[in-house]
């Protein structure tokens, strides 16, 4: 296979990695890690969505077992209390302590961690994703993780010769690769700590209240500093495959040096470019300037967003509301493509790694943006009305037997509504334009009701051609924008099929009438 596509190129490092497959043909570990401070976000979904075209590739190359760990880092401690959550005054009071041992706001599970976490795997689930899902709080407290602990303490000079030099001289004075828990507060200290056996797990450090504490690095009493629990947990899990945002290259390069001072390889991987708002800045958690996945699928479907992020990964794009029609519209064009194409063009078609290699062979008698000119019309402003509109131009089509049109129906309804509608303003037809207007509505007349789209294509062609316009592109645009209020509008033959002559003719007749007044 010499498919370019670059799941199948990450994929390759996975084979260069262990070219016989890893001994005992024990699986390829995939990890992507969730930090459950905050609920899932679309980012979530892109690292887990991307790692799973990745280990798809790898499995359609080889046939060899592969498993997705789902990492939640739940022993951290809580830094700043987000703004999204009740019950404000409880999470400041526990700020500082390990997620899993801070109260639930909400009031419904064990801990904080464990209400996000939950949600996580209820995220997870949702979409789809085959994934274990993996606690940071039970990897430590159960011993799964004292062996490596156990070679930190070992590699102690080694791992601070890594991490020193990258640190502010400030913060190299109170830097330790073990954070301890304080047995007095609670708390996850970032204190300098003293190594007294390494082999025992046995350290020492000043506990908040001054006090001399000698207590052991086993057993969940400490976790390890965020770039030393990376490659900790690489080592520990035995990770072949993880990748990150392009903000974490030089973390990911030293936990890389840190993986190897503990005697582990650490995993291949690629830093894919970060998100940016309509403005062009980059998304923040903190500004609010972002996309959530609950307003992406307000509006577009579940494969659009995957086929939104499929799409080239190390390049920065924007992710905003005004990006959802195309992507949706691109995502059923290369779908339509994917049956016709010869095996390489398939194995490169974005739709053959959304869906796992099983494309649906259902296709749509129209488009999104088509829809939402339909729907942004008064009177079809909702779902039942639209579906007459759409049967009488794909007869045979009904909602129960085309199920992804009518969510695509609704999706639009809710996008117009939201969007479209509010900034439509038709303008008054020039006294140019208002002859071609006569004229096109004299040719729609002579026409049958039941015209496809291709003759009306034709009829509103030749009455451009007829009127002096610069161009063609000037007479649809006089048409976009004297009857439907838009700059920019669909294929018209197709619009005026779908929306019917007659109702098209009124429109012509209301633009008509401006011109009068």
């Amino acid at each position: 296979m010499t498919s370019k596509a670059w799941p199948y190129e990450e994929a390759r490092k996975l084979l260069k990695r262990w070219p016989n497959g890893k001994p005992g043909d024990a699986p390829m570990i995939f990890e992507t890690g969730y930090g459950p401070s905050g609920l899932p976000h679309i980012g979530t979904f892109n690292e887990v969505a991307r790692t799973t075209f990745v280990r798809n590739a790898y499995q359609e190359l080889t046939g060899n077992p592969t498993r997705l760990v789902a990492f939640s880092d739940d022993m951290d401690g809580l830094r700043k209390v987000p703004d999204n959550v009740p019950n404000q005054a409880l999470l400041t009071e526990n700020l500082g302590r390990p997620l899993t041992r801070i109260p639930d706001p909400f009031g419904t599970h064990e801990s904080f961690a464990h209400y996000n976490n939950a949600m996580l795997r209820h995220f997870l689930d949702r979409y789809g994703f085959d994934y274990e899902f993996l606690s940071a709080t039970d990897c430590y407290t159960s011993g799964r993780f004292d062996d490596v602990i156990r070679k930190v303490l070992h590699g102690w000079d080694a791992i601070m010769g890594v991490m020193l030099p990258t640190l502010r001289e400030d913060r190299r004075k109170t830097y330790s690769p073990v954070l301890p828990i304080s047995p007095a507060t609670g708390r996850v200290l970032q204190v300098p700590v003293d190594v007294i056996d390494a082999e025992a797990g046995l350290i020492a450090f000043d506990d908040e209240d001054g006090s001399r504490v000698q207590q052991s690095a086993f057993g969940g009493a400490a976790k390890l500093q965020w770039k030393v629990d990376w490659a900790a947990r690489w080592v520990a899990l035995g990770v072949d495959y993880e990748m990150s945002g392009k903000d974490l290259i030089d973390s990911a390069t030293q936990s890389g040096k840190i993986a190897r001072v503990l005697g582990g390889r650490p995993p291949e991987g690629f830093n894919y470019e970060m998100f940016l708002d309509e403005k062009g800045e980059k998304i923040s958690k903190s500004k609010g300037n972002g996309l959530s996945l609950e307003e992406w699928l307000r509006y577009g479907s579940e494969p659009s967003l995957s086929f939104y992020i499929y799409r080239e990964p190390k390049r920065a794009k924007s992710l905003h509301i005004g990006v959802i029609p195309r992507a949706v519209d691109e995502y059923w064009q290369f779908r339509g493509n994917y049956p016709s194409q010869p095996l390489e063009q398939q194995l490169g078609n974005p739709v053959h790694h959304i869906h796992g290699g099983t494309v649906p062979g259902e296709t749509l008698p129209l488009t999104y943006g088509l829809l939402l000119n339909l729907v942004s019309l008064p009177g079809v402003a909702d779902k039942d009305t639209a579906w007459r509109f759409v049967q009488r131009y794909a007869p045979g089509t009904s909602p129960e037997s085309d199920p992804e049109l009518d969510e695509l129906i609704g999706l639009a309804v809710n996008y117009a509504r939201d969007f479209v509608v509010p900034a439509l303003e038709r303008r008054s037809p020039t006294t140019a334009e208002a002859e071609a207007l006569r004229d096109l509505d004299s040719e729609l007349a002579n026409l049958p009701n039941d015209a496809d789209s291709e003759v009306i294509q034709h009829a509103v062609f030749e009455v451009g051609k007829r009127h002096p316009f610069e161009s063609l592109r000037g007479w649809f645009q006089a048409l976009y924008e004297t009857l439907l209020g838009s700059s920019q509008g669909p294929r018209m033959g197709s619009f005026i099929a779908l929306y019917g002559i007659d109702n098209s003719r009124r429109l012509i007749a209301e633009a008509l009438e401006s011109v009068a007044a």
